[in-house]
């Protein structure tokens, strides 16, 4: 992928354990929004999971919840 790709920052919801949603976005700054909306909004499902993944770096930019 080049950079300023629209599919560059992938988000995941996962709920239950299966995969329940997914986002591509080119830009971080929105990637990072959605990642707060969506653990606003799906959070309180059964074991949901949020992961924003930089598709190019192959990095995980944030995850919810906080893995310790």
């Amino acid at each position: 992928m080049s950079p300023g790709s629209d599919r560059r920052y992938h988000l995941a919801l996962i709920a239950a354990g299966r995969p329940a949603m997914h986002g591509w976005w080119g830009s971080e700054a929105t990637a990072r929004d959605k990642f707060v909306v969506w653990v606003g909004v799906y959070g309180a499902l059964p074991d949901a999971r949020v992961i924003l993944v930089d598709e190019e770096a192959g990095a995980v930019l944030r995850g919810w919840p906080d893995e310790r």
